[in-house]
Order: C-alpha cells, then structure tokens, then sequence
C-alpha cells in the first residue's frame, strides 16, 4: 500500500529563551486507508505530532510529507492548499457555528472559500448527513441536538472535500459510553466505505484497540507500535 503521511526525523521545540523539547526524533508512516490510533498519558506530545501531521504547526527540524509532497518549505497559502484538499479534522469539541444549521455546518468549508456549493455538493453534504444518521435532523441548529449528533455533523464536515487523511483529536472526549461506540463504529464504516486513512489520538485504551494499529508516545518517543 502507498504511504500516505511520511515522518522523518521530527522534533519539536518550544521556546526561545527556556527550550521545552516535545518530540525526539520521531520516523513514523501511515498506509493508506489503514485505521491507526494514536495512545499516551497527557503532556506525551501526540496532539503536537497530530498537529504537525495536519500541517497546522511546523517541525522545529525534520520533513513531513503528506500524500507524496513534502511539506517543507510550502509557505502558509501552499499548506493551506493541501490541507484543504488532503486532510479533514475533527476535534474533541466540534467547532461548531452556532447559528447555523447541521447542513449549513457540514458545508461550511465551502462557504469559507466563499465559493457557492454545487447541486453535487449539496447532494454529498445529504449523503453524509445520512451516512452519520442526521438526516431527521439536518436542518436542527446545534443547540437543538444532543454532544452526539453535534460530534456526527462535525465527522460529515470533515468528509464534505473528499478528504484521503482524517485526523481526529479526542473525538468521543466529550461523550458518553453510548455515543463514544457509536461515533467509532462509525469512523470505521467511513475508513471501509471511503479508504479513508484515520489517525486517532485518543487516551481510551479500549477506543484504541478497535483500531489496525496502536502507536504509543512517551515523553515525545515511541514507545510501542503495534499492528493487530
């Protein structure tokens, strides 16, 4: 399978004057459509590594190459290009706009560009907001859905571009038991329906082992790597 994130070599500095190192030397790939999560204890660097692995932070040194080009030395538009065309993230708390309803939110990323979705846009948009159960609810404002739909609208504005990587920080942090299951039952209907390559940093041992690949980070080393 081709590698679809590539790391050589990463480490990260914070600071100037007093240097905090978060990552040493980190190589570390993901294949393509493979489900990977991503394990350690608070303060351990993964949400950094996730963050550099999105391109939303930068290595203080080493390469970072996603879908066969290397992201360094890409200014911010150029990032910004590949983000929008590669990846698609979902985080602990959905971000979403509370004025809007669940399918204004999941075409979202198309209102940004300020481009006007397509009538296949739309459809996609309704697709997914039936893939992910919602479409009872689709024209509901957030406040008038529960932590688990509002966490399903921000999974489908994640896939609204197609996206090949998605990166998931904590995405059931906020959720009970229930909606937890639910959500990655989910995730992995999408990464077998889509080959879409999932990377999930998650605390949950037992959320982590439903995934392909268990990566563990300690005090910004890998600790583990294991293929199931």
């Amino acid at each position: 399978m081709a590698k679809v994130i590539e790391l050589k070599n990463i480490e990260k500095i914070y600071g100037t004057l007093v240097k905090t190192q978060v990552l040493f030397g980190l190589n570390l790939d993901f294949e393509e459509a493979s489900f990977n999560s991503i394990i350690g204890q608070s303060g351990s660097g993964k949400s950094t590594l996730l963050n550099i692995m999105g391109t939303l932070d930068t290595p203080t040194t080493g390469e970072v190459i996603i879908d066969s080009r290397n992201t360094k030395g890409m200014n911010k538009n150029q990032l910004a290009a590949l983000r929008n065309e590669t990846i698609g993230f979902i985080f602990q708390f959905h971000y979403l706009l509370p004025e809007f309803t669940a399918l204004e939110n999941v075409l979202m990323p198309y209102k940004i560009k300020k481009v006007n979705p397509t009538k296949e846009i739309y459809e996609r948009a309704n697709e997914l907001l039936e893939l992910v159960g919602l479409n009872k609810v689709k024209n509901n404002l957030p406040s008038m859905m529960s932590g688990g739909q509002q966490q399903r609208t921000a999974i489908a504005r994640a896939l609204i571009n197609n996206p090949k990587i998605i990166l998931a920080d904590e995405p059931t942090g906020n959720l009970d038991s229930e909606s937890t299951e639910n959500i990655y039952n989910l995730l992995r209907e999408i990464n077998e329906k889509y080959k879409t390559t999932f990377i999930i940093v998650t605390h949950d041992r037992k959320i982590a082992e439903k995934a392909d690949r268990i990566v563990e980070i300690k005090d910004g080393k890998i600790n583990m790597d294991i293929y199931r």
